[in-house]
């Protein structure tokens, strides 16, 4: 059966992560998002699978390939050009995409599955699909229940007593919200929908083909289901989710490496002196981190692989990428550290280098001058003060 994964939007509400990783290349304990899509995919028989890309695309196409380690086989279509030598995407929207790949040749030709490239989900698709086609429907929506004050986030599904979808809003207000049933990311289509999506211009699956389905009156459902879906649509919700990973709620992800104590994960050789190091669990310490003595880590945290966590510094409820140097005494809670930017938990960046204050925060590689224990004790002053 085929399938198409939405992977070609610049994920703005996710920088500065997107910066440089593509939304479906972020990682969940070192592992992309995108890849246990397609495991998902693979164990209800979706091998056949297009994947639109244009921001960072190489980034996506160089990690999955042609699928075949995954179990799939992979296709992609770039939606941009080339300007001296660089690629520069420029995305079609969500069903644009969709057409551009039917146009190039028809690979849309039997019932199939579309799927927001940015979520962890654990979904029965096989279930989704025999209903999607007991309905005799056109298109379908997965959708969920979720509180009031979050629907800005997402499009509002409408239904009457079968199903069939009579009002669809795209990120309404709280104040216009029509309902708090809202789309997921996860449809199921006829080939038929390629007819109602114009070729060659940007056209949006929520924004544009679901109002023109409402106002034809298409057989447009949706389908209420209870499943495990991990939204990663903001750096906040990104946060969330590796600690809902560290702390075992998320069931379909495991987290790697080796336990070496009760809550301590830990990649390949790691550096720390585990009696002189206060851990609290659930942690997950990347491969070739080096965590000194004096330092603190409490859970749940992510520290990435190649880092260093100086003496006497505190890791709480925070997440470090890779190549991350904490400085000494640096105090790090509920915090998000990429690269040159530390990020807070409602999604507010700090670009370190800019603020002067990438001594605290830097990358492992880079080379720091020799501090005298006078300015030690003086960065130690600094530090308290900025937290």
């Amino acid at each position: 059966m085929k399938a198409m994964i939405l992977a070609a939007g610049k994920g703005t509400r996710v920088r500065p992560i997107t910066y440089t990783i593509p939304k479906p290349m972020i990682p969940i304990l070192e592992k992309p998002v995108m890849e246990f899509l397609l495991e998902l995919l693979r164990r209800h028989g979706f091998t056949e699978i297009m994947v639109n890309v244009s921001h960072l695309a190489n980034e996506i196409e160089n990690y999955f390939r042609d699928g075949q380690r995954f179990g799939v086989q992979l296709g992609y279509s770039f939606e941009g050009r080339i300007v001296d030598g660089n690629l520069i995407g420029e995305a079609l929207g969500s069903a644009g995409g969709m057409r551009r790949i039917q146009d190039f040749n028809p690979f849309f030709d039997e019932t199939f599955v579309v799927l927001c490239g940015d979520g962890l989900i654990d979904l029965d698709l096989s279930v989704a699909v025999q209903w999607h086609r007991e309905k005799g429907a056109i298109a379908t929506i997965i959708t969920k229940t979720v509180p009031l004050e979050e629907v800005p986030s997402y499009g509002v599904v409408v239904t009457d007593e079968e199903g069939r979808i009579k009002a669809f809003q795209e990120k309404p207000t709280v104040e216009a919200a029509l309902s708090t049933t809202i789309n997921t990311g996860i449809y199921i289509f006829e080939p038929e929908i390629l007819d109602y999506i114009p070729s060659g211009q940007v056209y949006d699956i929520g924004g544009d083909l679901f109002p023109q389905l409402v106002a034809m009156d298409a057989p447009f459902y949706a389908i209420p289901m209870e499943f495990e879906w991990v939204d990663i649509g903001k750096v906040p919700d990104y946060w969330n989710a590796v600690r809902d990973v560290l702390s075992g709620k998320v069931r379909n992800v495991s987290i790697p490496g080796k336990e070496v104590r009760p809550g301590i994960y830990t990649g390949l050789n790691v550096s720390v002196n585990w009696d002189k190091v206060n851990f609290q669990g659930p942690v997950y310490i990347g491969g070739m981190t080096c965590i000194e003595d004096g330092a603190t880590i409490i859970g749940p945290s992510m520290i990435g692989p190649n880092c260093r966590i100086c003496s006497g510094a505190l890791v709480e409820n925070s997440v470090i990428f890779e190549y991350s140097r904490l400085g000494p005494d640096v105090r790090l809670v509920d915090k998000l550290v990429f690269g040159r930017y530390c990020v807070d938990k409602t999604g507010t960046a700090i670009d370190m280098q800019a603020a002067a204050l990438d001594w605290l925060i830097t990358d492992v590689r880079q080379m720091l001058p020799e501090t005298t224990p006078l300015e030690q004790q003086e960065i130690a002053e600094i530090v308290n003060a900025v937290q």
